[in-house]
């Protein structure tokens, strides 16, 4: 198998800023090189995205938009981040964040 040197995934557009955050943050960024062997165009990935010391969980469904080089992930492979479509994320988490997960 040949490595996927950038793939492209995108997440609801409204997603909040804590969510992009814990998205795009690099911990998350690692965790996904690590849970996904491959990636092909078309792929939805539900992941849970971190919710700090407390809280309900969060699922967010990452699409993937491009794969570039390969299909086979690794610590090597690069993510990159776009927006689609509202999908009305939900989520409990309120203890730290007044509106929530959602905007």
């Amino acid at each position: 198998m040949t490595r996927a040197t950038r793939v492209v995934l995108s997440y609801p557009s409204d997603l909040s800023d804590w969510g992009r955050d814990g998205v795009e943050g690099r911990p998350f960024r690692a965790y996904l090189a690590k849970a996904h062997d491959t990636a092909s165009e078309g792929d939805v990935w539900a992941e849970f995205v971190s919710v700090g010391c407390c809280g309900d969980t969060l699922d967010v469904d990452l699409h993937v938009e491009k794969v570039e080089g390969g299909d086979a992930v690794d610590e090597d492979t690069e993510f990159a981040f776009t927006e689609r479509d509202v999908e009305e994320v939900e989520g409990g988490w309120r203890v730290q964040s007044a509106g929530g997960p959602t905007q």
